[in-house]
């Protein structure tokens, strides 16, 4: 097989990230944009040993689970690369990649529950993250095409709230009004490498982040003033962030107009939200996520909860009403701040928040004669440690409620639990990401006696 050759293919399946699959001549073939059932012509990109990667040069049976994408770009770049795709067909495709990683784990008994439709297929997304860079001697924003650095430049991102797309189009016309220079990766030069743009669907606040290679530019203060009277743009933060390299934030950031923080709601409860608090992306899905976790944990009044991860106290604070107490860890001091502060705001008095790592204080209390009844954890894509599920189960809880972004370490993570002792029947996905393959999934483990 060449670069460039062009072959007749039957697509067979999706991957996890969502490429038509098909095969040829021994081959493993991935084919962007197709779907299962289509018969296409594909041209070849990339060849490797045993599988290469293509792209729909024409399509010859098209599906009837396809939809017309007026923006490809939006495919093309990833930023919603199941657009094409109809959207009972993306929860159906959701379900099956919890399905694949329990069979593959030899644990086809789990029951797989229909995924759980978010209440906005476009247009969900309380931030944006958008680079920004010069293309064709212009400053753009945009996303940065799949697999490469090349910005597609865009004004319409799909999954975001309109609004934040607003504010965003706006930003950008300012900075080139004022000739403010894009961020050259290649010779770390410039200055404003990314937008962050932050709405609060409760109040409609809206937090506007640049985030800058040097602490000031001259035309900041111009900037900032034209800014700061755009609609509903309540806190401008300039993020400093010099290093050569692909994290998106710095570590400092400088309030330059209004407030250091907005506040939204997850269900009856206010967060104030910093400009490095992470939140939950989709606002009108987390309460319906939260309720599921809660109603699957079976909580008494009784239980004393362990809010591992806890960021800035959503899970904790969520679930503070239906327990007698919460204790919450987490390693990042001012998501710390935050959740005890987020927690005086609601008027929770049984809900506390330490800095530290889970997997030290966990056994610390545990040999203080802390019970623990239940643990609520919502780690990153990486999923739990040994280390972690080895203190975890020291607590000795009744339940682990392990709430998840990433069901392949989630499913790795849910054998070390059942070696513990631990035993769990049903995986319910739910649909935080319409339009991206991304999936979380809420699961029980219960202690065996």
């Amino acid at each position: 097989m060449q670069k460039n050759q062009i072959v007749e293919l039957e697509i067979t399946d999706l991957s996890y990230e969502a490429m038509g699959v098909a095969h040829y001549e021994g081959m493993t073939i991935f084919v962007n944009n197709a779907i299962p059932g289509e018969v296409v012509k594909a041209k070849i990109l990339k060849v490797k040993k045993s599988f290469a990667f293509a792209k729909i040069d024409e399509i010859i049976k098209e599906s009837p689970d396809r939809i017309k994408v007026k923006l490809n770009q939006w495919v093309q770049t990833g930023l919603a690369s199941l657009a094409h795709i109809k959207y009972d067909k993306q929860l159906d495709f959701k379900k099956q990649q919890v399905v694949n990683l329990l069979k593959k784990a030899h644990m086809d008994n789990i029951k797989v529950d229909e995924t759980v439709a978010s209440p906005e297929e476009t247009g969900y997304r309380n931030k944006a993250q958008v680079p920004v860079r010069m293309v064709k001697g212009q400053l753009e924003i945009g996303f940065f095409r799949r697999h490469s650095h090349d910005l597609v430049p865009l004004t319409n991102f799909f999954t975001t709230d309109p609004e934040i797309d607003r504010v965003l189009v706006a930003v950008r016309d300012i900075l080139r009004k004022y000739k403010v220079p894009a961020y050259d990766e290649i010779h770390n030069k410039g200055e404003v490498r990314y937008l962050d743009v932050r709405r609060s669907k409760a109040t409609g606040e809206i937090m506007v982040i640049l985030v800058c290679l040097h602490k000031d530019f001259p035309q900041l203060p111009k900037v900032a003033a034209e800014i700061s009277n755009l609609k509903d743009v309540v806190s401008i933060v300039l993020n400093y962030n010099p290093k050569k390299t692909n994290v998106i934030l710095g570590k400092k950031d400088y309030l330059v107009f209004g407030k250091s923080q907005i506040t939204d709601k997850i269900g009856d409860v206010e967060f104030k939200i910093s400009p490095q608090s992470f939140f939950q992306i989709n606002s009108l899905q987390t309460p319906r996520l939260y309720d599921l976790a809660i109603k699957k944990a079976n909580l008494s009044p009784d239980d004393v909860v362990i809010d591992a991860y806890s960021g800035i106290g959503t899970i904790g604070l969520s679930v503070a009403k239906h327990v007698k107490a919460v204790r919450g860890i987490e390693i990042v001091k001012d998501a710390v701040e935050d959740a005890n502060e987020n927690a005086k705001l609601n008027g929770i008095t049984n809900a506390k928040y330490v800095t530290g790592k889970a997997e030290e204080i966990m056994p610390r209390w545990a040999n203080e004669g802390l019970k623990s009844d239940v643990i609520f954890v919502d780690p990153p894509r990486k999923g739990l440690t040994p280390e972690f599920i080895n203190a975890a189960v020291k607590t000795g809880p009744k339940k682990v409620v392990y709430i998840s972004c990433n069901p392949a370490t989630q499913v790795r993570d849910l054998e070390l639990f059942k070696e513990h002792g631990y035993s769990f029947d049903e995986i319910s996905p739910v649909d935080m990401f319409p339009q991206t393959p991304h999936v979380e999934s809420v699961t029980v483990l219960t202690k065996e006696n």
